[in-house]
């Protein structure tokens, strides 16, 4: 006879790892978007798309409670969420979608040198290990080992996606005590941080450029890609994975969105690789492995 809690485990690995596929096609097609829209236009009609769909979807389920317990901290954590995608949606107009990818994801590395202090968590010798491979691949991936681009705005946007990644392990480190919750509370959670990232956005929409409302159908494609595939779908299918899953083997599994964002930026956009690159790219991807494991 098979085993049921064998056949839900793989059920588990096969929706994270789909989940960081359908979130890997968000950095190519927010590249390809950003040419038929500006970026706080873009990021606002995003998250107005997927809240109204969350919300919709929930109030249809007769799932959705107007009771929230910890307001504050979910608003904290919705003005984190906002501030990453902000940072990364103005970012890359200037660099590649690849680079977003593995500056974005390193926020895992970020969690391992916070949790300490924030969490008063170990940080074992693999957790140095993986942060000093991190900041290696970092130096080879945003330089090229070519340090006279320091000075130019590639430089600086691939900064400001570091600081992004950094603001997401903020995120991701208060966000543990949603995780700890049972999955329903949690998608209640969660549907309320993306409701309040979203009130956290529109105060940018000042900033958009002329045609905020007359936007072409490329970028209204680009705007329900980014906010139905890459955030309504992958996000329930990350929460399934996470019932029977640790979170430290979703986010090993969700390494799958690096591996998936950068074929696509390769195939799709036809960006350069160089070997300085492809070997910080393997140091990232090591790095956030190893400060994701837990050791035994």
């Amino acid at each position: 006879m098979p085993n049921p809690l064998s056949s839900q485990k793989s059920k588990a690995v096969f929706y994270t790892i789909l989940a960081g596929v359908l979130w890997g096609t968000s950095f190519p097609i927010i590249k390809v978007g950003l040419t038929y829209i500006d970026p706080f236009a873009f990021v606002f009609w995003r998250f107005f798309v997927s809240t109204a769909t969350m919300l919709i979807v929930m109030l249809l389920l007769k799932k959705l409670e107007f009771k929230i317990a910890n307001k504050k901290f979910l608003v904290f954590l919705g003005i984190a969420n906002a501030a990453g995608y902000l940072l990364q949606y103005v970012s890359m107009n200037y660099t590649t979608a690849s680079k977003a990818a593995l500056f974005i994801n390193l926020s895992a590395m970020w969690v391992a040198i916070l949790s300490p202090k924030l969490l008063g968590e170990s940080f074992s010798p693999k957790k140095i290990m993986g942060v000093i491979f991190g900041i290696v691949g970092i130096i080879f991936v945003s330089t090229n080992l070519d340090f006279a681009t320091l000075g130019g705005g590639q430089f600086v946007a691939d900064l400001a996606l570091i600081i992004s990644g950094i603001t997401w392990a903020l995120f991701m480190i208060y966000n543990k005590k949603l995780i700890l919750n049972s999955t329903s509370a949690t998608f209640q959670s969660m549907n309320w941080v993306l409701v309040f990232t979203f009130f956290s956005i529109a105060p940018f929409a000042v900033l958009a450029g002329p045609g905020f409302l007359a936007l072409s159908s490329s970028a209204w494609l680009a705007i329900f890609w980014t906010a139905i595939v890459c955030w309504v779908m992958p996000y329930y299918l990350w929460l399934e994975g996470l019932k029977h899953l640790s979170a430290s083997t979703s986010t090993v599994l969700l390494l799958s969105e690096i591996v998936m964002a950068i074929i696509l930026s390769i195939v799709v956009l036809k960006e350069p690789v160089t070997v300085f690159s492809s070997i910080g790219a393997f140091l990232i991807v090591i790095a956030i492995a190893l400060v994701s494991v837990k050791s035994k």
